[in-house]
């Protein structure tokens, strides 16, 4: 391969992924050059950066030097929207991914103050999150389109959320979670709490073992906790996803804060 035009073995490449092309220019320093060209790298950034970066919040932060260089930029997560999404693409695939602030959530009564605050927590990204006070009726709704993420791309859908020390009421009912990207409608059932072994054998948390159920929330590597929504096949038509997590047992319950939704690619387990 050493003896193919640089452009050449740039565009053999562009059929690999970005993990694949780092470890091939460590093969020689002859075909360095080709692995880390503006040709191979553009390739590799999402069709739409341009207007991704006129959506970011502070484009200035993004070093544009090279298409290499925009593209671990963008590895990095990007507030967009005035703040209210972050937008990040998978470093070893160049798969894109989103964060959707509470902000731009549906949240039933989160208008209210009696029902929920909006704060500022310094371990968020966001500005602002979520706090539960105290409801009945909880319902958390979602949405994207299909075009802002990579196509032939299965996704898996996250809240990402906290337990407060103020909780109460929410491991006592079951919430019902769905992802409908058209007339597909994938659904299941969670509970709003960590899975805690010592405390599930004393029974208060006994019926995520009893019942079936997608999961309990699970710790994240920036502090939070996110729990599985559900997931969905992005193909290459445009399409509306809406995501949704309901508890209409009519239970009090109080202490969930919510970041936001998270939509990512999902990997598959050999």
């Amino acid at each position: 391969m050493d003896s193919l035009p640089d452009d050449c073995v740039s565009k053999i490449l562009s059929y690999t992924s970005p993990h694949d092309a780092c470890r091939f220019s460590m093969v020689s320093s002859t075909l360095r050059s080709a692995a880390d060209s503006d040709l191979l790298w553009q390739s590799f950034c999402p069709s739409d950066y341009r207007r991704i970066l006129s959506r970011a919040l502070h484009p200035h932060t993004l070093d544009s030097s090279s298409y290499k260089h925009l593209f671990c930029s963008l590895c990095h997560p990007l507030l967009l929207d005035g703040g209210n999404m972050s937008f990040k693409l998978e470093k070893s695939s160049g798969k894109k991914s989103y964060i959707l602030s509470a902000r731009q959530l549906s949240i039933t009564w989160s208008s209210d103050p009696l029902y929920w605050c909006w704060r500022t927590v310094p371990e968020s990204r966001f500005k602002e999150v979520a706090e539960l006070r105290m409801v009945s009726w909880l319902e958390i709704r979602g949405e994207i389109w299909t075009r802002i993420l990579t196509a032939k791309t299965w996704y898996a859908v996250y809240l990402i959320m906290k337990i407060s020390r103020r909780e109460y009421g929410l491991d006592r009912v079951a919430c019902e979670v769905s992802v409908a990207v058209g007339e597909k409608v994938q659904s299941g059932k969670v509970y709003l709490c960590e899975k805690d072994e010592k405390k599930g054998k004393k029974g208060r948390v006994l019926k995520v073992e009893e019942e079936e159920v997608m999961g309990v929330a699970g710790k994240r590597e920036d502090g939070w906790m996110e729990i599985k929504v559900g997931e969905f096949f992005s193909g290459e038509n445009d399409e509306h996803v809406t995501m949704s997590l309901m508890e209409l047992g009519y239970q009090l319950k109080g202490g969930l804060v919510v970041e936001g939704i998270e939509v990512r690619p999902k990997h598959h387990r050999s």
